[in-house]
């Protein structure tokens, strides 16, 4: 792992490209911590409404607890997200736009675009709407200005970090600041659990310190093992004869991630889950009887909430997957290619191909919702809150693995060899 280490720093572009991804995200961490103007300063110290609603756990999370200090980065990245999010399924409903995407000559530079504009107005949305239904906001219409100019600009200028990590750092730029909030939020639940500890001195203290770590470890582990598996369908391709050269003639493959959905159904389901405590909590307050129902049967260790939230996690995989992979698509690039699958033949590939993808989306669903309890089962074991969850496990990994590999092919461009295995498991 040190000669590998040593071999990326002596390379001077790379040595020049990690040091950018460094200062941005430092940049990026203490921009986090300039409070948003038009916010009631007293009321966040006193408040401790924002780290109950299960709706901004999420957001806290992804953001670093920059949420919960409101600061000008309170909405993080999220908002590009959704947008990105948004606009993916509307260029699937919206024909002008899925034109729009498929134009190789500056289509995408547009919906990259659109996208941006999106993000802005959705983050100062978000930031007025979900401020002031905290309580947080002074009384004026000019401090509801603030909240949503200046939250929007954090959002804005987190889109940009991200935006010129991608361009000159390592690796994808918005992955990246994800993985640093999530990371930042870990650290601080794990030195706080040992604070814990040591100050009560007590061994229930030291097993959920402990235990903590060794499941976070474990997690780790088992999700990068996952991550990095692949399905790879055998592929002839048919020989052509053009002129007096011969292509093809030559065995290969094709492959498949075991979960290609990657995060994004754990997001949905926890979002589609929390929504609704959120809003009732907002509006009637934790005295309403709706509220202490929702509490009773739907609180996050409520058998209940596992299976609805199992059941989520299996429909969303199911979904994504239909709209991120097209098997006619791909059968039709297939036989334009002149490749077969052993075994199969003309519409027989679409179906191959479909059957295939249903079965690792199986798997890949029942890991998902597998992994999503296990941070809410080690809660109702310890009685106490653990400092990650299901999804920031899943990132993080997920992160490291496509930034290692990025890496991987900076230094494989220069004739350079590193041994991945171990810098995966730094």
């Amino acid at each position: 792992m040190i000669q590998s280490l040593k071999k990326m720093w002596r390379i001077p572009d790379l040595r020049k490209k990690i040091l950018y991804t460094f200062g941005m995200l430092i940049l990026f961490r203490l921009v986090g911590v300039i409070p948003a103007p038009g916010v009631d300063a007293a009321k966040v110290l006193s408040n401790t409404n924002a780290s109950s609603l299960p709706l901004l756990e999420l957001v806290n999370m992804m953001t670093g607890n920059a949420f919960s200090q409101m600061t000008i980065m309170a909405m993080g990245i999220t908002p590009y997200i959704n947008a990105s999010i948004i606009m993916q399924l509307l260029t699937i409903a919206i024909p002008a736009l899925e034109r729009l995407s498929k134009d190789e000559e500056g289509g995408r530079e547009k919906i990259a675009q659109i996208t941006r504009y999106v993000t802005v107005g959705l983050a100062a949305l978000q930031a007025i709407g979900l401020v002031a239904g905290l309580g947080y906001i002074k009384s004026g219409w000019l401090n509801y200005v603030l909240v949503g100019v200046s939250m929007a600009g954090g959002s804005a200028l987190a889109m940009w970090i991200g935006e010129r990590i991608t361009d000159k750092g390592v690796g994808n730029g918005i992955s990246l600041l994800i993985f640093a909030g999530i990371i930042s939020n870990l650290f601080n639940g794990i030195v706080s659990s040992f604070s814990t500890a040591f100050s009560t001195g007590t061994a229930s203290a030291w097993l959920s310190a402990i235990s903590i770590i060794v499941v976070a470890i474990i997690m780790t582990v088992v999700v990068a093992f996952v991550d990095m598996g692949e399905r790879r369908i055998p592929l002839q391709i048919a020989k052509q004869v053009k002129g007096r050269r011969v292509y093809g003639g030559q065995s290969t493959h094709m492959s498949l991630k075991v979960v290609s959905v990657g995060v994004l159904p754990l997001i949905f389901a926890y979002s589609f889950l929390a929504f609704p405590g959120t809003v009732i909590q907002l509006i009637g307050g934790t005295s309403s009887g709706a509220y202490v129902w929702w509490s009773t049967y739907m609180n996050t260790g409520s058998v209940w909430y596992m299976i609805i939230s199992a059941l989520l996690i299996v429909a969303f995989t199911f979904f994504y997957s239909s709209i991120s992979f097209d098997p006619k698509q791909q059968a039709e690039q297939l036989i334009m290619q002149g490749a077969t699958i052993p075994g199969t033949r003309g519409k027989n590939i679409r179906q191959y191909l479909q059957t295939t993808v249903n079965r690792l989306n199986l798997f890949a669903a029942l890991f998902l919702a597998i992994l999503a309890a296990v941070p809410t089962l080690l809660t109702a074991q310890l009685q106490t809150s653990v400092p990650f969850a299901a999804s920031s496990i899943l990132i993080a990994v997920s992160v490291s693995l496509e930034t290692i590999r990025t890496v991987q092919g900076e230094m494989s461009i220069r004739g350079i060899d590193m041994d991945v295995e171990n810098i995966g498991f730094m």
